[in-house]
């Protein structure tokens, strides 16, 4: 195989690769990236088993052919070369590709393309639209609330479901739920119900993120796919039941306060740098006319500060995880959002006021200090 491409092109194709690509693993060819030549084409495909990535660019071919190169330090030298032309250029034997520009030279070992894992496949014949802004947005107000915990395996992805006009992503660690939904142009028989690994959903995020093509979608037996122009997401789906999250959100709190969402942040992160560094507790004292925001600890002292609010109903004080709330006034771009509490023990809802273009819930366990 021989042939020259721009670098410009190889860097913004092999970035997409940095996540799929494991550092550590037991089978070392799926470290490396495969590249095929199709005409003045080279195809990409990485893979970890569970999540496949294969992308494309243009190049001037030589001689066509397929190597397969470590990802991260194929990536890591294109990157280091100047502007311009990159060649690339197997041995006779095989066994090395030689990288070039300008008057870089390096010689990189491969693996053969035939121990290569052959990625699963779709036609995209009964592939549905969805808009990429809608689809970005439902990842970036989800994914955070995703279980790291492995024993519960089907908490360690989001819900992702589509039903004609709406399209839902729903997730939750079990302290806390996150549901938002946008609209789009569907019709009836196109429904889908699958639960997208946390991995799948960083990557197709970034991917969401390069472009403003819409996604075409299709769900296979075992796998998802996702096609966004030349780049092709293929997911293994979690096998398993998704809790019953309509049943978590809570329909009786009757105390609505609204607040300045950078105020609110501001207040947070300042008073919950005195807080327990492992429990990470806040106090919200619900007063008439103000929110109080504290925290207290034996090793760091305590903290207070007043937010005014347009509020007359029963005193109350509710503790949360300071880090919970800031997830989710980070990923809210509304200027006003509400908290909806009914007393100190119950789920309380977070939510954006007059949000555009989706609705969002964020339920919230409180902490009992």
């Amino acid at each position: 195989m021989e042939l020259v491409a721009r670098k410009a092109d190889l860097v913004r194709e092999l970035q997409f690769f940095q996540q799929i690509v494991e550092r550590k693993n037991t089978i070392p060819i799926l470290a490396n990236v495969l590249i095929e030549t199709e005409g003045n084409t080279i195809k990409l495909l990485a893979t970890d088993i569970e999540v496949t990535l294969s992308s494309q660019c243009e190049a001037a071919v030589e001689k066509p052919g397929g190597v397969t190169l470590p990802a991260k330090k194929l990536y890591e030298i294109v990157r280091s070369l100047p502007d311009g032309d990159v060649k690339l250029a197997s041995s006779k034997d095989g066994n090395h590709v030689t990288v070039s520009a300008d008057r870089f030279e390096s010689k990189m070992p491969t693996m053969p393309v035939t121990d290569f894992p052959s990625p699963p496949s779709s036609e995209m014949t009964q592939a549905i639209g969805l808009p990429s802004a809608s689809l970005r947005q439902l990842i970036s107000k989800t994914q955070f609330a995703i279980t790291g915990e492995d024993t519960r395996y089907y908490l360690n992805g989001a819900l992702f479901v589509v039903k004609g006009d709406s399209m839902t992503m729903v997730a939750t660690d079990g302290h806390r739920l996150a549901l938002a939904t946008a609209p789009r142009s569907g019709a009836k028989g196109d429904d889908v119900k699958a639960i997208l690994p946390r991995k799948t959903l960083a990557e197709l995020g970034r991917l969401l993120a390069d472009s403003d093509r819409d996604v075409d979608y299709e769900r296979g037996e075992n796998h998802m796919f996702f096609r966004i122009g030349p780049r092709l997401l293929v997911s293994r789906m979690i096998d398993g039941q998704f809790p019953a999250y309509e049943k978590v959100i809570p329909k009786g709190n009757d105390k609505h306060i609204e607040f300045e969402r950078d105020r609110l942040t501001a207040a947070v992160k300042r008073v919950a740098i005195l807080s327990n560094e492992r429990s990470r507790a806040l106090k919200f004292m619900i007063d008439k006319g103000h929110v109080d925001v504290t925290t207290s600890s034996p090793e760091f002292g305590e903290a207070r500060e007043p937010i005014a609010v347009d509020y007359s109903g029963p005193s109350l004080t509710i503790c949360f995880n300071a880090q919970y709330v800031l997830d989710f006034l980070n990923v809210v771009d509304a200027e006003i959002v509400a908290l909806d509490v009914k007393d100190d023990v119950s789920q309380a809802v977070l939510s954006p006021v007059n949000a555009e273009g989706y609705s969002y819930t964020y339920v919230i366990m409180p902490m009992r200090v």
